[in-house]
Formats: structure tokens, sequence, C-alpha cells
């Protein structure tokens, strides 16, 4: 039997069973969140695992009952979510499951055959992804072919990236600073509880599209966000400060407010705020804050009076943003030629 219908097949049993009636058995459903006990967080929210949709890249076997000279194996979904198999054309396949996809298939079928039955197995997982990037030993994006956790990707990619010190072996990933993205938003993972300190209730299921940053200790930028002509990235130097680097980045677009200006500093769990008054430098009334390296440099479109209150608003405007550049500059090349765990 075809290893990816060997890994597969629980989840499409499991969904069955989702719509068993609740009553039967005398098993005792598992309470949702509760935490398992080893080595991974509580479970999420029903997913992927329970209920494997198909999508492009997903390759599957068609058998026609009773006519194997109709049978077509190893046919991929395509780009566009359809497929077709003889007179069923460009069938949209993508967000079914195997059995909805059969379903839709035989009725496309039943115009042209009497009471057709296709048998569709899966031959190959290729339509989940996530992407890993940073400071690892293999960047890219990987296949999610079977449930994973968040420490499992990383050792898949290699596990975090070493170098040399004064003669010393030391990871170069900030675990402080590293995140894991979902659907434009950074899950609230401390990676050094999970990573140094082995903490698992950190260590959450990887969902499909999710993107894992392992950011650099070694980096020497700082970053501009929020309401600024051009956001992102820049070099430090030695006199660059809040002005300076707003400069540098087009100037605050006519909706900024300059009243205050947030700059955040330090980890994503504990990060250190400093409230910056744009206004008072140019008037002269307060001196200019000379930025370091890894600072976050957030201009709101609105008022505000703390720091809390758009602290998360800064940190996801950060994610959001700096994913969309890293993944621009990094995953374009290796798109072409995806790295699938167990390929070589």
């Amino acid at each position: 039997m075809n290893r990816f219908y060997i890994i597969l097949l629980p989840y499409f049993m499991m969904g069955n069973l989702v719509d068993a009636d609740p009553s039967a058995g005398n098993e005792t459903a598992p309470e949702t969140g509760k935490a398992i006990p080893g080595n991974q967080a509580p479970p999420g929210p029903t997913s992927w695992r329970t209920r494997y949709e198909l999508g492009p890249g997903d390759v599957l076997n068609f058998a026609f009952y009773g006519r194997p000279d109709l049978d077509r194996p190893a046919m991929r979904i395509g780009p566009d979510g359809t497929i077709s198999y003889l007179q069923a054309k460009d069938i949209k396949l993508t967000g079914l499951t195997i059995d909805e996809a059969r379903l839709k298939i035989e009725q496309a079928l039943s115009k042209d055959f009497l009471s057709p039955r296709v048998i569709l197995t899966p031959a190959e997982v290729a339509s989940k992804r996530f992407t890993v990037l940073g400071k690892v030993v293999k960047r890219g994006v990987y296949t999610l072919e079977r449930p994973m956790t968040l420490v499992e990707a990383v050792a898949n990619a290699g596990g975090l990236e070493t170098g040399l010190f004064e003669q010393n072996t030391i990871e170069l990933a900030d675990l402080d600073r590293s995140f894991l993205s979902r659907n434009g938003k950074r899950l609230p993972i401390n990676f050094r509880r999970l990573f140094l300190e082995g903490k698992m209730d950190e260590n959450v299921e990887i969902e499909p599209n999710d993107f894992i940053y392992l950011a650099s200790n070694i980096s020497n930028d700082y970053y501009v966000f929020g309401a600024v002509t051009n956001p992102g990235v820049q070099g430090l130097t030695p006199d660059v400060t809040v002005v300076s680097a707003l400069s540098r980045r087009g100037g605050m677009t006519e909706h900024a407010w300059a009243d205050r200006v947030l700059v955040v500093r330090g980890s994503f769990e504990k990060p250190e705020t400093f409230e910056i008054s744009v206004k008072d430098i140019l008037a002269a009334k307060a001196p200019d804050f000379a930025l370091q390296p890894n600072d976050i440099v957030y201009v709101a479109d609105h008022p505000w009076t703390k720091a809390e209150e758009i602290l998360k608003l800064a940190l996801n405007s950060f994610v959001g943003s700096a994913t969309s550049n890293w993944i621009n500059l990094n995953v374009d090349p290796i798109i072409t030629d995806p790295i699938i765990p167990g390929r070589r």
C-alpha cells in the first residue's frame, strides 16, 4: 500500500468519526484544549489533521470499478485546483475531502456512464506547505505531509544554525525575537522556553501556510513600520536616530500621528518600550532618540496615550510586513524546487 495513503488514512477515518453519532459507543471524547502529556502543546481547533482537504499539487490515483482499462494513476491536481478524469473535465477539487471529490467526479461521469463507481486514493500529499527561514541550516518551503510540531519543523530544517565566536561554537538564532506567523499574525510562542528550557507546552502543531522565522542574533538592522512612506528594514549606522530613521524611509505619511512614536526593543515576550515625540524633537524641545540593533520604530495613524494600546498592533505589523519582505527576498527561488522532508 502506498505510504502516503497509509499516512492519510487515519485522518480520513477521523473525519468520518467526527460526522458520526456522538451517542454511539461508550468512549468519552477528549476534552478540547486539554494539555497533552509529552512533547506538544494543547491541541488547537479542528484543522487539516481531522479533515484533510485537497488542494493544488496533491496527486491522486483513479480507479474505475469493473473497468481497469479506465484506471489513471498519479494524476496531479492543477494550480487552479482542478483535475480532469475521462469525460469529467476541469473538476474543482480544492477544499474537498477524498469522499467529497469522489462523489463530485462520479456525478460528472454519470452523464456518460451508468452508475459509475470511482475509487480515489491519494498518491502524494503536496498541497499543504509551511516555510522556515532565518538562522536554520536548511531554509525553504516544506511539505506538511503528516502532523508535525514546531520542534519537528525546525529539526527537519536541519536545526538552529551555529557559528564560531572566539573559537567557541554559538547558536546564531535570536530566540527572543523569533516567531511563528499564522494568517499574518504572530502566535504567542516563547521560543526561548521551548528550545532552551524544553517547555513543551510551547510546542504547537504546525498548520498549512505557517511561517517560521528564526531571527539572527548578529543582525545589525532596525525596522520602521506603520504610517511611513516606505516601511521596511534598514541597516544600522552609528549615528541613526528616530528622526533620521524616519527620514531614510521616506518620512511619515500625512495621516501619521507625530506626537508619539513607539520604539520597541528587546524580546517579543518582554519588550521594552519607549514613547518618542517627533513633534517635540523637531521643535528642539526634546533630544533625538538613538536606535540600537533590532529596534522596531512604529508610527501610528491615530492618537494613543499608553504604549500598551498599540504594542500588539506594532508587533503584528512588524511580523506581517517582515514576513512578506523575507518571503520576497528568500522564497521565490526556493519554491521552484521545494524541499520535501525525506527526499534527497
